[in-house]
């Protein structure tokens, strides 16, 4: 596992889909989709299928082999 941490630098959120893109786990908006729409994604030990769930600071994503927690 890989594990990796997003700085939301003042935001208060940042939605599913762009924090994928954004670390460059997929290469754009629509593969985003298909992965959420897909199943592949999970919140905090769930899985999500909402394409833009706002995640907040002490959020953790799972995405194939990777963990990101989302951080202020």
């Amino acid at each position: 596992m890989r594990h990796l941490e997003f700085q939301l630098d003042g935001q208060d959120h940042i939605q599913l889909n762009n924090l994928l893109k954004v670390l460059h786990l997929v290469g754009t908006g629509g593969e985003a989709h298909i992965r959420i729409d897909s199943e592949e994604v999970r919140v905090n030990g769930e899985i999500e299928t909402q394409r833009r769930k706002k995640l907040r600071a002490g959020d953790k994503v799972e995405f194939g082999k990777v963990v990101i927690t989302v951080q202020e």
